[in-house]
């Protein structure tokens, strides 16, 4: 059997660390948001509205990278729990809404202590952890322009 060239390695890819890396977040963040009944996604979604409140659905999804079909869960749940409230918008009935409620406010403070906790996991300086973030915005428009190419060819 032919070895594989060093280039088709499983460690060698970055898109494999880069995957694993998002697994390791993931994992890192459920025990500190655990206690609020928040999942890493739904996280997210806090983070955008932090930002700014309001939001439409639309601009969720652009921000997170996410179809409705994967939000609309996840933003039930946050309004069972309390921290959002989905309402229509008053100038385009058919457009979804997204408000933080006074419990979703208040967690902001609470929650931010999640994040320093993982600064200080990654070495607590902030100035590597926002070049690494850079490079890897960077890629995704390249990447993005590959959507819908055919890779290899037949």
């Amino acid at each position: 059997m032919a070895r594989p060239s060093a280039d088709l390695r499983l460690d060698n890819q970055l898109c494999f660390s880069v995957y694993a890396a998002a697994h390791a977040f993931t994992a890192a963040y459920r025990p500190l948001l655990e206690p609020f009944g928040l999942t890493y996604p739904q996280y997210l979604v806090l983070l955008v509205l932090w930002e700014r409140d309001g939001v439409n659905l639309k601009e969720i999804g652009r921000r997170l990278q996410l179809d409705a079909g994967t939000l609309t869960p996840l933003l039930k749940r946050l309004e069972v729990s309390g921290y959002v409230r989905r309402l229509r918008d008053p100038e385009n009935e058919r457009q979804l809404r997204l408000e933080l409620t006074r419990a979703g406010r208040s967690l902001r403070e609470r929650v931010g202590e999640a994040r320093e906790r993982i600064v200080c996991a990654l070495g607590g300086c902030e100035e590597p952890i926002q070049e690494l973030k850079e490079g890897l915005l960077g890629i995704i428009p390249k990447l993005r322009r590959l959507e819908g190419k055919r890779s290899v060819p037949d």
